[in-house]
């Protein structure tokens, strides 16, 4: 059995990550990790009609610059996990068409990117393939006039709010990449409900779920955070990082200052995004900008990764629903 305790899978010699790439906006860019995004884009309609052509040619653009740099063929893809926030995953869809892959639909929200990469490593581990596409995005301004309001609108935002990353990450597992960054376990999360109804407020409804994920994961490992080099959650953003530390405390677990939270740390307190970002293209474009950077140059060995994702509707919004949160976990080794 390559799993151990309730939720947490071994990989039997680590699946190797040969490649990881992002694409972000202006914004991105301008934020404190400017220097690791080294492509980025000043017109938020990517030349396109809409927001949401504009996201899908910005992850088109990730995905072909990654494979044409890494000399990888797409006909050497035997599959693409890929997911996005907009309805019917239609953003990682049209993608999937235009590469013309078996394409897996991965949805959790903000935590698609970690879903993806899990699955992912398992198809690989598992002998069922040798090479698998995977990737996330998201756009502010198309997120925004499906969760929230158009931009035309011109709404206040909420102090405790988030700002969505137009940004996208995608990565190759490759069977044969020994001696690139690995994925060397998974841990899937639970569905959690913290009983939050704010649509605004997506650090508080993910927080539990990030806590529920990293304490099953340590204990199914028999860890601690100290073991780690790098512990970072996907999306909380300032408040949400706060909520988290609380609730692993109350679980007996200090998870130290090697925490971070990619939503926190991808923008500054002067560009007036509230608590920080979010979006599913948030985590993934940390992720392959700057935690995959770091593991591959050993400034950090093991790392864990846990992306999270708020999984309402604008129906079940809109209805009054809580909004239920998921998070899954990668283990991470140079």
């Amino acid at each position: 059995m390559k799993k151990i305790g309730k939720q947490t899978y071994v990989l039997s010699n680590g699946v190797g990550i040969r490649c990881s790439h992002a694409l972000v906006g202006e914004k991105e860019k301008q934020g404190p990790l400017g220097k690791y995004f080294k492509d980025f884009f000043t017109d938020d309609t990517f030349g396109q009609k809409t927001f949401e052509k504009a996201e899908r040619h910005m992850l088109l653009t990730a995905i072909e610059d990654m494979l044409k740099r890494n000399n990888i063929s797409i006909s050497d893809l035997d599959v693409y996990i890929g997911g996005d926030i907009l309805n019917q995953l239609v953003t990682s869809n049209y993608v999937a068409e235009q590469l013309q892959v078996p394409f897996i639909g991965a949805y959790s929200a903000c935590s698609s990117v970690t879903e993806s990469l899990a699955l992912g490593s398992l198809l690989v581990d598992g002998g069922f393939c040798t090479k698998v596409l995977c990737s996330a995005c998201s756009h502010f301004s198309a997120a925004e006039r499906q969760y929230r309001y158009p931009l035309e609108f011109g709404n206040q935002r909420q102090a405790y709010s988030q700002w969505t990353v137009t940004g996208a990450g995608c990565s190759v597992l490759d069977k044969f990449a020994t001696d690139m960054p690995k994925i060397t376990k998974v841990c899937f999360g639970k569905v959690v409900d913290f009983g939050i109804l704010d649509i605004a407020n997506m650090g508080a409804a993910m927080a539990p779920a990030a806590c529920d994920t990293l304490t099953a994961f340590l204990n199914d490992t028999k860890t601690a955070p100290a073991d780690y080099d790098f512990i970072a959650t996907g999306d909380l953003g300032k408040l949400g990082s706060d909520i988290f530390r609380e609730l692993m405390s109350k679980n007996n677990y200090d998870i130290g200052n090697n925490y971070i939270d990619c939503g926190h740390m991808i923008f500054s307190s002067t560009q007036g995004c509230m608590q920080g970002g979010s979006g599913a293209g948030c985590s993934a474009s940390v992720f392959s900008a700057y935690i995959y950077q770091k593991l591959k140059s050993k400034k950090f060995k093991k790392a864990l990764l846990l992306a999270t994702g708020a999984l309402m509707s604008t129906t079940t919004n809109q209805q009054g629903d809580p909004i239920p949160a998921v998070s899954h976990l990668i283990m991470l080794e140079a």
